[in-house]
């Protein structure tokens, strides 16, 4: 059974990456329970969908289907393996790290049960930025993280509820098409050619979908 490792919220810090001036990108493990709710449209809505949690690149992020990031511990081991550095959970910008759990195996649309009463649906990786590479201080970082294709997954609340260390991860629906994060990750962004799959895919973010239907046109 996976299980989240830590619950990571955003220590704000300044970021010449772009013109916001501020980022929520570093985030570190809290104590106690984090209540967890939808937040609502993208430049309008509360943001983050944890309680507490700040984001400041509203256009970019955020919003009701980017309102949990969970990245996984095992994908953290294996780049510290590759980058020869220590990688705390949070350093990502991730909300929940997490252990044992298929964060970028997991099929879009499926649904988490964390804890008692959460349930969460992955939507979609995450794309890396000027803020990512910036805070990551590695040459290339935007494109290697690219190529890897070991993204994590952002989550839409479809049950409200509260998330703490050590609460279980349970998967309880996982939709038959089989398309997963990392299957989603490299249509969008490396091999085009799988984009009209991905289009069909249920669960999917609406916007998203909107850019897909824009690029296959053109």
């Amino acid at each position: 059974m996976g299980r989240v490792l830590s619950v990571n919220l955003a220590v704000p810090e300044p970021s010449a990456a772009k013109r916001v001036g501020i980022t929520g990108i570093n985030k570190r493990p809290v104590d106690g329970a984090v209540a967890v709710r939808a937040p609502g449209p993208k430049t309008i809505g509360l943001h983050s969908g944890l309680v507490g949690d700040q984001i400041f690149d509203i256009e970019n992020h955020g919003g009701d289907d980017q309102a949990v990031y969970a990245y996984a511990r095992e994908d953290y081991d294996w780049w510290e393996a590759q980058l020869d550095r220590v990688l705390p959970g949070g350093l990502f910008g991730e909300n929940l790290t997490t252990s044992g759990v298929e964060v970028n195996g997991a099929v879009i649309g499926e649904t988490w049960r964390i804890g008692d009463d959460l349930v969460l649906q992955p939507t979609f990786g995450r794309i890396p930025c000027a803020t990512f590479q910036l805070k990551m201080a590695e040459p290339h970082w935007v494109k290697t993280f690219t190529r890897e294709n070991r993204p994590g997954a952002y989550l839409r609340v479809v049950e409200p509820g509260e998330v703490r260390a050590g609460d279980p991860v349970d998967v309880l629906h996982r939709p038959a098409h089989g398309v997963t994060i990392a299957d989603a990750f490299r249509a969008y962004l490396t091999e085009p050619a799988l984009l009209p799959r991905l289009l069909e895919v249920e669960g999917l973010p609406d916007g998203l979908r909107d850019t897909l239907r824009a690029r296959l046109r053109g």
